[in-house]
């Protein structure tokens, strides 16, 4: 069993660099992660920038949120105007 791979390190490549194919090349699915590879970086170059802006906004939001105390949470976000950050 030498060349068993991690699902769990599959699966977190695979939701985290699942665009760029990096868990096909985990998995030794050389061919897959080229096309994968090709098509993700073409695709995030040519259309998928604007969306790829407001998805990483999205996730500085989530890590704020969580961090934020609840009562500055409540004051900045829910009854005040802070609409970004």
């Amino acid at each position: 069993m030498a060349g068993e791979k991690s699902k769990i390190v599959a699966a977190l490549l695979a939701f985290f660099l699942g665009m760029l194919g990096i868990h096909k090349f985990y998995l030794g699915k050389t061919t897959a992660g080229i096309i994968m590879l090709i098509c993700g970086t073409i695709g995030w170059l040519l259309l998928a920038i604007p969306p790829m802006i407001i998805g990483i906004i999205a996730f500085i939001e989530f890590i704020i949120y969580l961090v934020t105390p609840d009562d500055e949470f409540q004051r900045k976000y829910v009854e005040g105007d802070k609409s970004w950050f």
